[in-house]
């Protein structure tokens, strides 16, 4: 990544300012692109259908087409359909994308490999904000904790951020990561306080674990606008977190306003990671993995990155949440669990590889 890195910014230091073009033409892949997208969608849709049709009660595909386009509210799998599966399913949809536009755009920003959400103590500020909401103002509406969810995630990104630039040398990668981490574990470990101290537990353990099996109707009601926003915002900006990727000098001489951009980008990051929080809880991993894959696959232009991204961490958290439901019924895996079973390696692999920038 980092070798990479310095080929793109001494290719384009060569050149003049007006060539994003070619950076454009020599590092993107846009017909694969299209066609991981397409075929993405395309598994999302069967990932879907799977994931209605399979649980505790196992239902016929028939079964689901007519509880979707012929609601009957009389029988009894198509209100489960309906309630629970459904809602379900398209949250872990909405979850994966934005977490993984999350992770993508702070890579992309930061040019940090290591960058996602969870590990940037993102995830954690926005649980300990709900811990606090929970215990002092249990009544709230789900539009307010929405709101504390970003303003938890977003406390947390400038703490992160002051504890890795206040050391000798900067903020690198790793220390960043570091903050991230050590932010993580206080904040988890004031939630657990709090939740033991108000008996408030039961209500904190689905946002420990990370899962989506609370999700309803009227909880995406509140996050879709959210988050279709989000990602709309991150699609406007996608050629400029790119020239940001390739360094700050190279992007301040092709023009970019870093600043703005920047700022537009963090509050995007919070938008996204806020909403998945308040909705599945601190499930990690998914913006480390999804935009490393994505950028292999596409090419470093976030332009189709972030599409990509966000197909594949959608598809990425409907099949883990299907995995989590099937692979000891009865019971279900938590699905941050199945998603740290691969996120895990993943990340030790990457911090191994970056261990220089301590």
């Amino acid at each position: 990544m980092a070798h990479n890195s310095r080929l793109h910014n001494s290719q384009l230091e060569s050149e003049p300012a007006s060539s994003g073009s070619e950076v454009e033409r020599l590092y993107s892949r846009p017909l694969t692109a299209i066609l991981i997208i397409l075929g993405g969608l395309i598994a999302l849709l069967i990932g879907v259908g799977l994931s209605v049709s399979f649980g505790a009660m196992d239902i016929k595909f028939l079964t689901v087409w007519e509880a979707v386009f012929h609601f009957n509210p009389d029988l009894k799998e198509h209100q489960v359909i309906q309630e629970l599966r459904l809602p379900r399913v398209l949250g872990c949809m909405l979850v994966g994308s934005a977490f993984a536009v999350a992770g993508a755009i702070m890579q992309g920003m930061t040019r940090n490999p290591l960058a996602d959400s969870g590990l940037l103590g993102l995830n954690s500020g926005a649980g300990f904000a709900l811990a606090l909401c929970f215990a002092f103002a249990p009544g709230l509406s789900y539009s307010y904790i929405i709101m504390i969810s970003f303003l938890g995630a977003a406390v947390s990104t400038i703490v992160v951020v002051a504890l890795g630039a206040s050391v000798r040398g900067g903020l690198t990668p790793m220390r960043m990561v570091l903050a991230g981490v050590t932010l993580s574990a206080l904040l988890t470990a004031l939630s657990e306080g709090i939740a033991l101290y108000f008996r408030i537990g039961q209500e904190l353990a689905f946002w420990y674990a990370g899962g989506v099996a609370g999700i309803r109707w009227e909880q995406l009601e509140i996050i879709f606008p959210w988050v279709l926003a989000a990602l709309a915002g991150a699609m406007f900006l996608s050629r400029s977190i790119t020239m940001l990727s390739l360094g700050e000098e190279v992007s301040k001489g092709l023009g970019l306003r870093t600043g703005p951009v920047k700022l537009a980008g963090v509050i995007i990051v919070i938008m996204l990671a806020g909403s998945a929080v308040s909705v599945a809880g601190a499930v990690s991993f998914i913006g480390l993995l999804v935009p490393h894959f994505a950028r292999k696959l596409v090419g470093v232009d976030y332009k189709w990155i972030i599409p990509t991204s966000a197909v594949l961490g959608a598809l990425l958290v409907v099949l883990a949440d299907l995995a989590a439901r099937t692979i000891r019924p009865p019971y279900e895996t938590p699905i941050g669990t199945m998603i740290a079973l691969i996120g895990v390696p993943f990340f030790l692999y990457l911090a191994n590889k970056e261990r220089r920038e301590l």
